[in-house]
């Protein structure tokens, strides 16, 4: 492989996008399944991550993980609670829970940026465990993946059961679910509830990834997971909800490979947002583009049928 994109590259890349990839299967079940706006995602993930920190410095790194779910169950809670009971629109809820989450955030942190350098996390404890093996240089891929693949196969297991398949009715036809029998409202909140406690896991992991935590941290995760799950969608879009879920897997590698390589043409760490902002444009006009190349295709296609029949005419 050349200097220009190293293994070292490609597998930060590859951490990286299994991590965010648990917001992307947060986001395909609220907005693909349940056919929910969450834009709480920004404050989840930083929740996640704040009380993650604050767990894992008391020295509990595995308590960290499960603390940070429940944070992010109560987070979908409230944003349930505004859809179902005070009848606010999806997309006001997520900026009122997300807005209110900010002072939550910062009360927990206690300071707007927590260094996690000298405390044991999951990531040092599985570097232990693989230390002076063959996989020791991969212990963070390794810890990564396993998680994916985990949240994965728990996610797919969820919505093969009665109250999974009821959750995608919801988002189907919510009145041909109420009149089976069936609250809208509750699969509502089970849906987001399960969401925010993904989302959270994604910021514990990140936080314990880097070793640190920062306020701002969540800024823009929904346009990063929202692009990451176009990306699979678009690439797997026709398949059984099985691979699809899995094809969000690999739209977020995807999504992060993309943006390794376009910060390897030595821009400035100021472009960052832009080279972001541009490549979630494209993943999320995909559809769009791909239309449009399909529909000249056929009309290429078309044309050339056309041309043919004229020739055998005149002859």
């Amino acid at each position: 492989m050349s200097t220009f994109i190293t293994w070292a590259i490609i597998q930060g890349a590859l951490e990286q996008g299994l991590i965010y990839a648990l917001v992307a299967l947060a986001l395909f079940l609220s907005y693909s399944m349940l056919n929910v706006c969450d834009l709480s995602t920004d404050g989840c993930y930083t929740l996640g991550c704040a009380t993650g920190a604050v767990v894992a410095i008391a020295g509990y790194p595995v308590l960290a993980i499960f603390a940070a779910m429940g944070a992010g169950v109560c987070s979908g809670l409230v944003n349930a609670f505004l859809q179902t009971k005070m009848k606010v629109e999806s997309m006001l809820a997520g900026i009122i829970v997300n807005t209110g989450l900010y002072t939550i955030n910062i009360t927990i942190m206690g300071k707007s940026v927590i260094s996690m350098n000298d405390t044991e996390t999951l990531f040092t404890r599985t570097k232990q465990l693989f230390a002076d093996t063959a996989l020791a240089g991969g212990y963070k891929l390794i810890l990564a993946l396993a998680f994916a693949v985990a949240v994965l196969f728990l996610l797919i297991f969820f919505l093969d059961t009665r109250l999974g398949l009821s959750i995608r009715a919801t988002g189907d036809n919510a009145a041909m679910v109420k009149s089976s029998s069936i609250n809208p409202a509750f699969t509502t909140t089970v849906g987001l509830c399960i969401g925010g406690a993904m989302t959270a896991l994604a910021g514990c992991l990140i936080g314990e990834y880097q070793k640190s935590c920062d306020i701002n941290m969540g800024t823009g995760m929904v346009t990063v997971a929202l692009a990451s799950l176009i990306i699979g969608e678009t690439i797997f879009g026709k398949f059984p909800i099985k691979v699809r879920a899995a094809g969000v897997i690999a739209g977020s590698c995807l999504y992060r490979v993309i943006v390794a390589i376009a910060l390897r043409f030595n821009l400035p760490a100021s472009a960052l947002k832009l080279v972001s902002a541009v490549i979630v444009a494209v993943a999320i006009s995909m559809p769009a583009i791909k239309q449009i190349i399909d529909f000249r295709r056929t009309k290429a296609q078309a044309m050339a049928r056309r041309k043919k029949e004229l020739e055998g005419g005149m002859r």
